[in-house]
């Protein structure tokens, strides 16, 4: 069995890692559980983060610009002061660093890569502060403990989650019938409905029409975060029934009868059961696991996990991973620069994220360039995880990364920053043998091409060796 197989559906092997002598069931094994959270440092919870978002948005928009509506310097000065004051510039970097330290040092990595793929599927683009505040908790809170249950439950989570919400804008949707809608002469907003038809659910394949979200927007009227005057828009998800569209609505030929906000789990039942819906996802799990263009025959075992199951994640989990076994020899896959960032962090031990210790922020200064070291690369390297620009993610197939300036990038960071974070006591020559001949078979031809530096032992040498070796193709691409 190719070592491949722990870079396709993980991060690859640290030093300290051992090959398992069955690495189909070293894999399978991983995904009964969830494994706690290892940062050692702060990890804030999604309400205590909220509060913070609600501080940075009332201190900004109700008191300093009204306060300094004549004085913009001042009031760009107090601005920033007020960045500081609820860490809008750090909670981002403290985020991060939680992730990589996660992926790098789990002992279910294969978890963590599934955890990955789910975040992004039910991604949070980049508005409204949520990167700064809210997507990280979002993907700690909601998709990780739901990993373990079904996709049924997964969706309505995620779909009625503060941060989906706020960041689809589902509570700016007034029913136009509703106590609220007429009052106010507010309609329907569509984002939300839509999203959840195209994006998370069955995509433009099941042939939706217009009609279809403008129906399901009416069943969704009424999920919103309650607002006041001192939270804005802060508060807690409730079910607002005066914001509700009263009646039967029609999605996909289907009506569902007036039922408040018991309306909504019953269309994402129907939705998450749908056949299109299913092939959907398991195209895009083996997609991301296997190859940009699955054949059928590598879906229909994750489709039939998926019936078997009732939707159960962990199965259809298990079946994915079992084809990407199957086809591990016969596929290759491109990893984004985040995975192939994270490859190369648990492979060589690099030193990133920053130690929680150091990762401490007083709330009185900004962070420091260290602090802000590993969210500068992800950005430098083109794959900041909580910024995606679209609400469909960060792409999954190849030739969107394989442009000459994203490899030069790659290239950059190989041979520039990667040897300042390799830790002084493995600066040699023996141990870069080491970590290839614990990851490829065809590792003595990729020391080879580093022979030539085997006696350098200058940063610029350094470099080269890494440079060479983080780009091959074997290592971009699994």
């Amino acid at each position: 069995m190719s070592l491949k197989f722990y870079r396709r559906v993980a991060f690859g092997l640290s030093p300290n890692d051992k090959q398992d002598k069955d690495p189909l069931s070293w894999a399978l094994s991983q995904l009964n559980s969830i494994p706690d959270l290892l940062w050692p440092g702060t990890i804030p919870t999604e309400k205590e983060l909220r509060k913070k978002y609600g501080e940075w948005v009332y201190g900004d928009r109700e008191v300093l610009r009204k306060k300094f509506k004549n004085d913009k310097h001042a009031y760009k000065k107090a601005k920033d002061e007020l960045r500081i004051k609820t860490g809008e510039r750090y909670f981002e970097l403290n985020e991060h660093a939680i992730r990589h330290y996660q992926t790098r040092h789990s002992t279910q990595p294969v978890f963590e890569r599934f955890w990955l793929f789910w975040g992004n599927h039910f991604a949070i683009s980049e508005k409204d502060f949520l990167a700064e505040f809210s997507t990280g908790p979002y993907q700690r809170e909601i998709i990780r403990p739901n990993m373990v249950k079904t996709f049924e439950e997964m969706v309505l989570s995620v779909t009625t989650s503060w941060c989906m919400i706020h960041h689809l804008d589902n509570s700016e949707s007034f029913g136009p019938n509703s106590k609220k809608g007429m009052e106010w002469r507010e309609t329907i907003n569509e984002n939300h409905a839509r999203e959840l038809l195209e994006l998370h659910t069955v995509s433009p394949n099941a042939g939706y029409t217009q009609e279809d979200v403008i129906q399901l927007a009416y069943i969704m009227t009424g999920w919103s975060h309650k607002w006041s005057r001192k939270n804005l828009e802060t508060g807690d998800v409730w079910f607002d029934q005066e914001m509700h569209q009263k009646g039967d609505k029609i999605v996909l030929g289907v009506k569902y009868k007036n039922d408040a906000k018991r309306e909504l789990a019953k269309v994402i039942h129907d939705l998450v059961t749908h056949p299109i819906c299913i092939k959907f996802i398991s195209t895009k799990l083996c997609r991301h696991f296997i190859t940009d263009e699955p054949t059928q025959e590598m879906i229909s075992p994750v489709i039939e996990a998926w019936n078997r199951s009732n939707g159960s994640l962990t199965e259809i989990h298990k079946a994915v991973i079992t084809q990407a076994y199957k086809y591990n020899e016969t596929t290759h896959k491109f990893h984004p620069p985040e995975i192939w960032l994270m490859q190369l962090s648990r492979m060589f031990d690099l030193s990133i994220p920053l130690s929680a210790e150091k990762m401490n922020y007083a709330f009185k200064s900004k962070p420091t360039s260290k602090q802000r070291q590993l969210s500068w690369i992800l950005r430098e390297i083109g794959n900041s995880p909580y910024r995606a620009k679209q609400p469909n993610g960060w792409s999954d197939f190849e030739i969107d990364w394989v442009s000459p300036e994203l490899l030069l990038r790659r290239f950059w960071f190989a041979s520039i920053e990667l040897p300042i974070l390799v830790k002084s006591e493995n600066n040699s020559h023996d141990f870069i043998l080491a970590c290839l001949k614990n990851n490829f078979e065809d590792y003595e031809n990729m020391a080879s091409l580093i022979h030539q530096f085997r006696f350098g032992t200058s940063d610029k040498d350094l470099g080269r060796k890494y440079g060479v070796i983080c780009n091959l193709p074997g290592v971009l691409k699994v």
